[in-house]
């Protein structure tokens, strides 16, 4: 697929390793929100993060100096509640691996926490991950619940390292119940389509804003919108040049992206 900036009427952002690493704004990624909003382009935060709230992000942002309000942020866990949702308009019984805003969004579909018996076991990032939850988990799997996962990534980056991410949680209920979860998250379409949809947006006139080809690359290219890829979070220059998986278009950070872009619209 070929990109023009100059085409580039929406823009799907993700967050952590774009925007920032851990607690710390990357370079640009203020300047980045303020461009947008100037020029009047439509945009969307989506994160595979489903540990905080739209609400909570928001809030976390302006600390960084980005003012994006709770609508232009979508979550995984907003979109596998919206995904359940669909699924079961009238709500089931659901055990989560998960945190609590996850839990706040199905509950607010209608959905009811339980246990063995759930009819779906929803597996995000859970920084309170336990056995008890895992056996749960996976018992309710092996007597026919349905998985869900919010998103596959394996690590999350901090500002200097890589911790276990909701990837690698899913991987362990995978291994015990020789079950793959259905996936909302990037790279799968699911979110993606609702983000079109949010925005009000089409592929092709849309952008997708990532640091790692195996989730938001990967995702664009399965959902048809063009990628731009910056080197600020999980992969790196060498893993871009080995894999045949390429962004449409690459940079070194968000200050080169937006150099570029202005540049474009000037030229």
């Amino acid at each position: 697929m070929t990109l023009r900036l100059t085409d580039v009427q929406n823009l799907l952002i993700d967050m952590d390793g774009v925007l920032y690493r851990g607690q710390t704004a990357l370079d640009g990624a203020a300047e980045l929100i303020r461009f947008l909003q100037t020029r009047d382009l439509g945009y969307l935060l989506v994160t595979n993060n489903s540990t905080l709230s739209p609400v909570q992000f928001t809030e976390r942002l302006v600390g960084m100096g980005m003012d994006v309000a709770p609508e232009h942020i979508l979550t995984s866990g907003v979109a596998t509640a919206e995904y359940l949702r669909t699924l079961e308009p009238n709500g089931a019984g659901v055990f989560v691996v998960g945190e609590a805003p996850l839990i706040a969004e199905l509950e607010k579909r209608g959905f009811h926490l339980t246990g063995r018996d759930a009819d779906y076991v929803v597996c995000g990032w859970d920084k309170g991950i336990n056995f008890d939850k895992l056996r749960t988990a996976t018992l309710a799997i092996r007597d026919g619940a349905t998985f869900i996962g919010t998103n596959p990534d394996k690590t999350y980056p901090l500002e200097n390292d890589l911790i276990p991410g909701a990837g690698a949680l899913l991987a362990a209920i995978s291994a015990a119940t020789d079950v793959d979860p259905i996936i909302v998250g990037k790279p799968e379409t699911i979110i993606l389509e609702q983000s079109l949809h949010m925005l009000g947006a089409d592929a092709e006139d849309t952008a997708l804003l990532g640091d790692r080809l195996d989730t938001d690359i990967l995702g664009g290219k399965r959902a048809g919108i063009a990628t731009i890829m910056v080197l600020t979070g999980i992969s790196t220059p060498d893993e871009v040049e080995a894999s045949e998986l390429k962004p449409d278009i690459l940079f070194p950070d968000l200050p080169a992206l937006l150099s570029a872009w202005r540049e474009a619209l000037e030229g």
